[in-house]
C-alpha cells in the first residue's frame, strides 16, 4: 500500500507542508504535490462533495502520491473506515472535547486490537486486492487520525485526549476555540489554551498544531513544537491571484 509522507515526517519531528482543498478541483491534487506538499486537507465538513467525486479525488491523490488529510462531515463509523478504505490516509476530526469521543474515533479507524474498524481488504487502500494477512496492520501503519481541540471542555480534556492510543495528533481549531473563549471571559485566552495543548501533546509525544497564515505564524509555532501547520487553500489562492491580476490591470489599462 502507499505510504504516509504526513507519517513519515512525523516519525522524523519534522513539520509537514499541508495545505487545504474544499472543491472538486482534481489538478490542485498535482500542483500541491508538485509544489512539495506532503498532504491536502480535504474539508468535507464546511464544502459539499459527493462520494463520487471523493472517490475520484482519492486517486489523484495515489496518482500524485500525496497524502489526503479529510476531515469528514459525519462520524458514523463505517463512513469513516470507508473513507479510509477509498484511499484517505487520515482523518482530521473537528470538535472532540472528551476522552471518550475520541476513544469512539480510534474504535471506528483503527482494526482490532486498537480499535474496532470493519474489515475488508478490496478498496484502494490495500491496492484493490482481496485481504491478507498483514492488511490490518499495514494499514493501521499508515493511516492518522488527527482529533480537533475547539472548545473550552476539550482544552480541559486535553491531557485525557492526548493519552488516549490511536490518537496521533492534537489541531486547535483556532477560530472556533477563539469564538467560544469570547463566551468565556473568565477563561485563559487563546495563547494559553494553545500552551496547554502544546504541553499535553509533548506529555504523551503527539504531534500538534493550528492553522498558519504568514510565514511568521509558521516561525512562531514552528519554535513551539508545532508540526501541523497547514498553510493556504485553493480560495486564498484565486482570491490572491485575482487581485494581483485586477491590479495589473488597472495599471495597464487605466
Amino acid at each position: 500500500m502507499r505510504k504516509s509522507k504526513t507519517l513519515a515526517r512525523i516519525r522524523n519531528n519534522e513539520p509537514i507542508r499541508i495545505c487545504a482543498l474544499g472543491h472538486y478541483i482534481p489538478c490542485y491534487v498535482k500542483y500541491a504535490a508538485e509544489s512539495g506538499f506532503d498532504c491536502i486537507w480535504l474539508d468535507l465538513e464546511h464544502r459539499a462533495m459527493n462520494d463520487r467525486e471523493v472517490q475520484a479525488l482519492m486517486a489523484f491523490f495515489h496518482k500524485y502520491d500525496i497524502d489526503c488529510m479529510l476531515r469528514p462531515s459525519t462520524l458514523e463509523k463505517s463512513k469513516l473506515y470507508r473513507y479510509l478504505e477509498d484511499g484517505a490516509s487520515g482523518f482530521l476530526i473537528p470538535h472532540v472535547s472528551t476522552p471518550e469521543k475520541a476513544q469512539a474515533l480510534v474504535d471506528a479507524c483503527k482494526f482490532p486490537p486498537l480499535g474496532d474498524r470493519g474489515l475488508d481488504g478490496a478498496g484502494m487502500d490495500n491496492d484493490f486486492m482481496l485481504f491478507d494477512d498483514d492488511y490490518p496492520a499495514r494499514t493501521d501503519a499508515e493511516t492518522f487520525l488527527v482529533v480537533q481541540i475547539e472548545t473550552p471542555e476539550a482544552v480541559d480534556n486535553v491531557d485525557a485526549i492526548a493519552s488516549i492510543e490511536g490518537v496521533d495528533g492534537l489541531f486547535i481549531g483556532s477560530g472556533d476555540l477563539g469564538f467560544r473563549l469570547k463566551q468565556s471571559p473568565d477563561y485563559p485566552d487563546l495563547e494559553a489554551c494553545i500552551e496547554t495543548v502544546a504541553a499535553a501533546a509533548k506529555k504523551h509525544n503527539k504531534v500538534w498544531g493550528l492553522p498558519v497564515g504568514t510565514a511568521d505564524d509558521v516561525r512562531k509555532r514552528k519554535e513551539q513544537g508545532a508540526l501541523l501547520m497547514p498553510r493556504g487553500g485553493e480560495v486564498v489562492a484565486m482570491m490572491r491571484t485575482l487581485a494581483e491580476w485586477g491590479e495589473e490591470l488597472d495599471e495597464v489599462l487605466g
